[in-house]
């Protein structure tokens, strides 16, 4: 599987207040908002982005127990 690409944004800082704003309405990073804004305003021109398989986010299931000492 390929991993998200990476590169410099650059905002206008009353922009990203706005970004950061909604994605805290939304319990999101600023990155996953951008992300949703800009598969909304895609869909709204028509143009179709897939969906990719990414990786499950929290704790794998199974295969640990309580209590361990890792620390």
């Amino acid at each position: 599987m390929a991993g998200k690409k990476a590169f410099p944004l650059r905002l206008d800082p009353v922009l990203h207040d706005a970004v950061q704003r909604a994605a805290d309405a939304d319990l999101r990073s600023v990155n996953a908002e951008i992300e949703v804004l800009l598969r909304e305003a895609l869909a709204r021109r028509g143009v179709k982005v897939a969906i990719s398989k990414s990786a499950k986010r929290g704790r794998p299931a199974g295969g640990t127990s309580e209590g361990s000492d890792d620390a």
